[in-house]
C-alpha cells in the first residue's frame, strides 16, 4: 500500500487554482521527487499535503484521509515539512530549535534519544548547540531544519528545495545524509528540488509538474534518460 496518495487534487490561493487535478503516490520507504520549473506547483503540492492551502480532491496518508485536518494533526501522524528557506527560529539556539521539533513526543527520555540520533547524522550541530540559529552558515541552517524535522520521528519528510543557495560541496553532504536517513531510519521522502540531476540521483521515482498538472511520471532513472527532460531540466 502507498504511504501517501494524492488523487485528483486541486489547490487554491483565494480564488486562484494553483493545482489542477494532481495525482501521484509515494511508496513507504521510498524517495519521490517532484520536478518542474518555478511556478509549476511543486511547493503548493507540499503545502496541500500539510493542510496549509485549501484543497479539493483526496490526500491520504497511511490509508487515512488527511485533507481537511489541521496541520498540527497531520504532523502528529508523522508528516514533517522542511520548508524552502529553512524555516528555523533564528533567535533561538540550535538546542532550542531541536527541542521545539520534539514537542509532539512529550517524553523526556525520548527527546534525549532523538537528540542522540540527530547528532549521529549532524555532528556539527552538536558543536553549535548553544549558538543562535541565525548565526549559523546556510548549510548548517539547512542541516538544522532537517534535524528538527527528524526530531518529530516522522514517517514522511517533505523537503522543499534543500539545496537552495548552498555551495555544491555542502549540497552533496546534505544529500548524502538524507540518503542515510532514508535507508537507516526508513523515513520516506517527498523532495522538491530545482537541481533535477541531483534529485533524480537520490530519488527512486519522479513526477514532472507543468503549470499545476502532472505531465510525466516514472522511475527516476527512466525520467533521467528521457530526451525532453534532459534538454529542459538537465541541460544536455
Amino acid at each position: 500500500m502507498a504511504l501517501l496518495e494524492v488523487k485528483g487534487v486541486k489547490a487554491y490561493y483565494g480564488q486562484t487554482e494553483a493545482l489542477h487535478d494532481v495525482s501521484f503516490a509515494l511508496e513507504e520507504g521510498g524517495i519521490t521527487t517532484l520536478l518542474g520549473a518555478n511556478g509549476a506547483g511543486k511547493t503548493t503540492t507540499l503545502r496541500s499535503i500539510c493542510g496549509m492551502v485549501r484543497t479539493v480532491g483526496e490526500i491520504s496518508f497511511s490509508g487515512r484521509r488527511i485533507n481537511g485536518m489541521a496541520t498540527e494533526e497531520i504532523v502528529r501522524m508523522g508528516v514533517a515539512h522542511v520548508p524552502e528557506g529553512r524555516g528555523t527560529f533564528v533567535n533561538l539556539t540550535v538546542d532550542e530549535n531541536l527541542r521545539l521539533g520534539s514537542y509532539t513526543q512529550g517524553k523526556k527520555d525520548r527527546v534525549q534519544r532523538d537528540l542522540d540520533l540527530v547528532f549521529n547524522y549532524f555532528p556539527r550541530l552538536k558543536e553549535r548547540l548553544q549558538q543562535q540559529a541565525g548565526t549559523l552558515s546556510g548549510g548548517e541552517q539547512q542541516m538544522l531544519a532537517i534535524a528538527r524535522a527528524l526530531m518529530l520521528a516522522p514517517r514522511l519528510m517533505l523537503l522543499d528545495e534543500p539545496s537552495f543557495g548552498l555551495a555544491p560541496l555542502v549540497v552533496q553532504e546534505i544529500f548524502r545524509i538524507m540518503r542515510r536517513i532514508n535507508e537507516e531510519e526508513k523515513v520516506s521522502m517527498l523532495l522538491v528540488e530545482q537541481n533535477a540531476a541531483l534529485a533524480l540521483d537520490l530519488a527512486d521515482h519522479a513526477y514532472l509538474l507543468e503549470t499545476g498538472n502532472v505531465v510525466m511520471s516514472g522511475p527516476a532513472q527512466v525520467i533521467k534518460n528521457d530526451e525532453g527532460v534532459r534538454r529542459s531540466y538537465l541541460g544536455y
